[in-house]
């Protein structure tokens, strides 16, 4: 996915699609999936390359894989971070975690005090991400480590920092909220920690040397893609949440797919 690339610092090259569709598909629904898919292709420059197209008695399954490429040697990875690099994400985190809870039962907008025009931007969140990829060069010239944020940031975050064998200290209050996840949390507290470990961003997660981030937030700023840092690694393991001083647990720190 176009997620994974960016956080790598590659450039899109293309991908392929298989697509498997059973006999009563409603024509209107495929006309109106190949022209979304044909937007992000030309947005993204990220072409459609082949694939394969099959029938199923059902549900419709669809399968994209995405290739990219980066220069020799430059790749990011996420066993690099450094002691004393800064913690930095892109855009807001956990609107589509709560996207998909107010997908499940619209009456929770009622609950979290949230009107229309939030409703839809929590669901579109979930429903249309927006991968990070103009910022991938940047993320090259500047990341010591980084990946994407799929899965729940203090989930990957935590992935980040057993491959880098590094802890990273982090302050909740600082991580990035959207005006309508920010009044949902404000409404029922509890949901920091669907926020913290939901899953579905598809932002980024970097650590870079203090020296680098004027440089990467001039970039990104360029880009129009917001980035916050909020916090620092350090020695030891694992990713430690903590808000007004006090240390966050989490029942589950990641969304599973098992």
């Amino acid at each position: 996915m176009n997620d994974d690339l960016a956080a790598k610092g590659a450039k899109p090259l293309g991908f392929l699609l298989s697509l498997a569709l059973s006999a009563g598909t409603d024509e209107g629904w495929i006309a109106a999936f190949a022209s979304g898919l044909g937007d992000d292709a030309k947005r993204y420059s990220c072409p459609l390359l082949g694939g394969d197209t099959d029938h199923t008695p059902g549900p419709i399954s669809v399968s994209i894989t995405a290739f990219g490429a980066v220069p020799r040697g430059r790749m990011v990875l996420r066993s690099t971070a450094k002691v004393g690099d800064c913690v930095v994400v892109t855009g807001t985190i956990g609107d589509a975690a709560l996207g998909v809870k107010l997908r499940g039962d619209k009456s929770l907008s009622a609950r979290w005090r949230l009107g229309d025009a939030m409703v839809r931007h929590l669901e579109d969140r979930y429903l249309l991400p927006q991968p990070r990829n103009a910022l991938a060069e940047a993320v090259q010239r500047s990341a010591a480590a980084a990946m994407d944020i799929s899965d729940g940031l203090a989930g990957d975050l935590g992935k980040l920092c057993r491959a880098s064998k590094v802890a990273a200290e982090i302050d909740a209050a600082r991580v990035p909220l959207s005006d309508a996840t920010r009044a949902a949390v404000a409404a029922e507290p509890a949901l920091m920690e669907t926020v913290l470990t939901g899953g579905d961003d598809y932002e980024i997660i970097l650590t870079l040397a203090s020296e680098k981030l004027a440089a990467f937030r001039a970039a990104a700023d360029a880009a129009d893609v917001p980035v916050t840092e909020i916090g620092r690694i350090e020695a030891g393991e694992g990713a430690r949440f903590a808000q007004n001083g006090k240390a966050l647990t989490f029942a589950r720190s990641a969304y599973s797919h098992f």
